[in-house]
């Protein structure tokens, strides 16, 4: 197995804003998030978020406690929530093993032991789509599926952007010291996310893309409200999204995502909203 890990260290707002599109693809876009028998991760200066993605085919992959941690244990001082996006899988961490199948997340909280990843099927391989953040307590591990999320539907096929957002790892699920993560699913017909947009000084935030078609992309809009950028972007990519910055995208085919907050609470609506007219 390998694992590769890079360092992303956090953009002032007026620097940002002259960033070029090579910049802005290098600063906030993780590109390759799977690769067969790999574990990738970027370890974000946002609020420390950890993001990556393993993807065992014909081995058990472990979780690595990366240097920047300066730990024994990648869960030293650290929560973890995973999704898997592929065939089923099973994730050790310990003594306890969890078995996810397509879109089932699971939820680790800190403490010393190791994690490893493993795929049922070499055909169908898992692929385990992960955010960390930094913890203080331990809360107990836990598996949760759509059934278990509150799930809000909110949109119209109208306006584009039907959807219904699974809230999967909040603190109205289970107990968490500051990750937030669910899954977005758009209707089919339906391309916009997250719109109107917001940003939320308290938390930054990474978006997962995946469930696009080979031949289409999505468009995710970042920056300040009256200064906004893009990115394009293929399926299974994610993207950095900081505390100053806008997080939606439109896309050329219905898709479904992954957000993943971490910062100072975890009140899911603390959101600052601009009117669509306001965007610049």
């Amino acid at each position: 197995m390998k694992t590769n890990y890079e360092i992303r260290y956090a953009a002032h707002p007026e620097d940002a804003k002259h960033y070029d599109t090579q910049r802005i693809r290098r600063d906030f876009l993780m590109e390759k998030v799977f690769a067969p028998d790999e574990v990738n991760m970027i370890y974000s200066m946002y609020d420390r978020m950890i993001v990556g993605g393993a993807l065992p085919v014909n081995e058990v992959l472990t979780l690595e406690a990366i240097d920047p941690l300066k730990a024994s244990y990648f869960l030293t001082r650290r929560e973890m929530g995973i999704f898997n996006v592929g065939g089923p899988g099973e994730v050790k961490a310990g003594g306890a093993v969890f078995t996810l199948d397509y879109k089932e997340a699971l939820y680790l909280g800190s403490g010393d032991r190791e994690v490893t990843f493993r795929s049922l099927d070499a055909a169908r391989p898992a692929k385990f789509y992960f955010n960390s953040t930094t913890a203080h307590r331990n809360y107990p591990d836990r598996k949760v599926t759509k059934q278990d999320a509150i799930v809000a539907e909110m949109g119209s096929l109208e306006g584009s952007n039907h959807r219904c957002i699974n809230k999967m790892l909040v603190s109205q699920v289970l107990p968490t010291c500051q990750l937030q993560m669910g899954m977005t699913e758009l209707k089919p017909g339906s391309v916009w996310n997250t719109m109107p947009a917001h940003v939320h000084s308290r938390r930054m935030e990474a978006y997962f893309y995946f469930e696009v078609p080979e031949e289409h992309a999505v468009c995710h809009f970042m920056g300040q409200p009256e200064e906004t950028r893009h990115l394009w972007m293929r399926g299974d990519q994610a993207v950095l999204s900081p505390e100053w910055s806008i997080h939606s995208a439109a896309a050329t085919h219905n898709y479904t995502f992954i957000w993943g907050m971490g910062g100072e609470n975890l009140d899911y609506g603390d959101q600052d909203f601009s009117e669509i007219t306001d965007l610049k």
